[in-house]
């Protein structure tokens, strides 16, 4: 499962997804510190079917940790050369502007 969260801002939506067990971590690694904040991430808890739909037709995203980022791979929605790690586990934004 996944928590999603659909920002919306001037007129455009960022997709926020992020496992369901890295809800509310801190992630800490050289000059990276990244919270997954509950008010940033925290919305409907989906399935892998859900988001699949979801990220296909997201062109803004926020992705953070492991199962959501092998998704997003395999939907080749984000490639790797665009993934950072931080203590392990992997992030990834996309942004039409």
């Amino acid at each position: 499962m996944f928590f999603v969260k659909i920002h919306k801002k001037l007129g455009r939506e960022v997709l926020a997804i992020c496992d369901e067990e890295i809800l509310g971590k801190t992630l800490e690694e050289g000059d990276f510190y990244f919270e997954i904040k509950e008010d940033f991430y925290k919305g409907e808890k989906l399935s892998e079917e859900q988001v699949r739909v979801l990220l296909k037709n997201s062109p803004n995203y926020n992705l953070v940790g492991k199962e959501i980022i092998k998704i997003a791979l395999d939907l080749e929605v984000v490639e790797k050369e665009n993934i950072i790690k931080i203590k392990g586990v992997p992030h990834a934004q996309g942004f039409i502007v």
